[in-house]
Parts: structure tokens; sequence; C-alpha cells
């Protein structure tokens, strides 16, 4: 009998989600020091519906938190807290800089992180400057967040993302190397995209950027993209094993040092989701990947 699309693809998936589980090699069992904690927060992009209703289907699913850029009116704001409130959750905030000047850049970023890290959220997940600032103008930047950070006690991280001064490995290194007291939020998809590769050939750069890791993006990468269309899918096992590998070291260095690690699920909408020509259906569903990441996470580490 001839299967519809829909079929097929709930077909599949179930039958991949399967060999995912039971073909992916797990760490080594350790017990973790007193002040290690594993927290998952949701992420707002691509959800569809209020901020109430965000919250109330991340608590429903599992999620501890969820992670979304800080409101830019009252109104918004108050909601975000009624819902916080209303389902207890936890909240990471996104914020970043713009212009078309580094000038412009960083008078946004100030004005933004003063505004957001004054609300006290868990932490502070930094979309930053811009690829192509000089060295200097970039480590202005980071160095005024390393500034707040200590001063209102609130972990402020910078993320590895393509367009932004962390773009790509290499040059997270001398950032890395110059900057002690920079932290990161990792989301390695990115780089894998950058480099074309699963970065193999950049064992230390990645190394020094896993040690300095404290928030992580668990969405996927491959060789030529920052989003694999369903990681449960056999065919991107050797990109999902990539990934945990290197999830893993985070894990194991916060468990040996007792300390607590955030991650969201980020799994984007189209045009990170693959979608079909035309129509622009999404091949598979961005709520139901992220929420099995959270619980491969929670599988994994917990």
């Amino acid at each position: 009998m001839k299967q519809t699309r829909r079929e097929f693809l709930s077909t599949a998936t179930a039958g991949s989600a399967g060999l995912f589980l039971t073909s992916m090699a797990l760490p080594a069992k350790m017990t973790p020091k007193a002040g290690f904690d594993l927290r998952i927060y949701a992420t707002r992009w691509g959800f569809k519906g209020t901020m109430d209703a965000f919250c109330k289907a991340a608590k429903e699913e599992g999620y501890d938190g969820i992670e979304d850029w800080f409101p830019n009116t009252k109104a918004d704001e108050e909601a975000l807290y009624e819902a916080l409130d209303k389902y207890d959750l936890r909240f990471g905030a996104l914020t970043g800089s713009w212009g078309s000047s580094f000038k412009e850049h960083y008078n946004a970023y100030v004005k933004n992180l003063q505004n957001v890290i004054s609300k006290k959220p868990d932490f502070i997940n930094c979309h930053t400057g811009k690829d192509y600032f000089s060295f200097q103008e970039s480590k202005q930047l980071m160095a005024f967040a390393i500034e707040e950070s200590k001063s209102f006690g609130i972990p402020v991280y910078q993320e590895t993302h393509r367009g932004r001064i962390l773009f790509a490995p290499h040059i997270c290194k001398d950032f890395i190397d110059d900057l002690p007291e920079l932290k990161l939020t990792l989301d390695i998809s990115h780089w894998c995209a950058v480099a074309e590769s699963l970065l193999a050939d950049q064992k230390e750069a990645v190394a020094k950027a896993l040690n300095r890791t404290s928030h992580i993006h668990s969405r996927i990468g491959h060789e030529e993209g920052a989003q694999v269309p369903e990681p449960r899918a056999p065919e991107w096992k050797r990109a999902v094993d990539a990934h945990f590998s290197w999830w893993d070291k985070v894990v194991e260095r916060k468990k040996e040092a007792g300390e607590v690690l955030t991650m969201t699920t980020e799994f984007g909408p189209a045009n990170y989701m693959w979608t079909m020509p035309y129509t622009r259906q999404p091949l598979s569903d961005q709520w139901g990947i992220n929420v099995h990441m959270m619980h491969q996470w929670k599988k994994r580490y917990l």
C-alpha cells in the first residue's frame, strides 16, 4: 500500500529513533561533586503562540526553564514574568548588539546588556559584534561584558555563532588565550558549517572552547550547514556522535568541578529547518526534535 509523505516520515522517524538510542555510546558513569546540576531550557524560537502558551508547553514537557530574547516593551516583560511565576520556570536571557559600525554596536551592546543584567536572569547569552570587527574592537565588547558579569554576579556568556565575533574556532582560541575570564555559550554547530568539517583538524582550539563552556545550545550541525534535518535519522549518526563527544567533555568537567551547566535545546524553524520546495512545509517537527534532545541529555547525563 502506498504511504503518504506524512506516514513515511512518521514511520522513518520512529524506526531511526530506536537505532539512534541503541547505537550511541554512553559516557562512563561518574559521581558528580556536590553542586553539579544540569538545567535544560526551551527555546522560544519558532514557537507560534503567547508567552503563557509557550511556558505552559515547556513545563508540560519537563523543561527547567526557557531561553528567549529579553522583551522590548514593559507589557511583554510583565507577560514574561507572569508566565515564569505561573509555571515555575527559570529564565535565561538573550541579548546582543546591532548597527552599521563598531560604535553603534558598542553603544547598543552597553545599553542592552546593562538593561538585561539588572533584571538578574539565570544567565545572559550574547550575540556580540560582527565577524569582521578587529580583535581590539571585539575585545572591548567582551571585556565590558566580563566586568558587568563580575559587578552583578550574573553569568554572561559569548556565543560561538556565525556572523558574530566567535564565528570560528581559530578566532575563538585567540580570545580565550587573551581573556582568561571569558565564558562561552557553545553552539558548535556553527563552527561545523564555517569550517565545512566536523573539526577533526582543529582539536586544540575546540578543546580550549570546551574548557570555557558554561552554557550549550544543543543543535547538531554538519559539514554543509548548522542544522541536520532530523537527528534521529541514521544518516546523521556521525554528526550526532561528534556533537555528543564534545558535550560529554563539558559535562564531565562540570561534574568534576561540582558546577551548574545550563543547556538550551535549539533546533530552529525554517530556514534552519529544511523545507519542501515551493510549499515550504517543514521536513521535521522542530518542537518534537527539541524535546527529543532534552530527553537524550537527561538519559545520558543525569
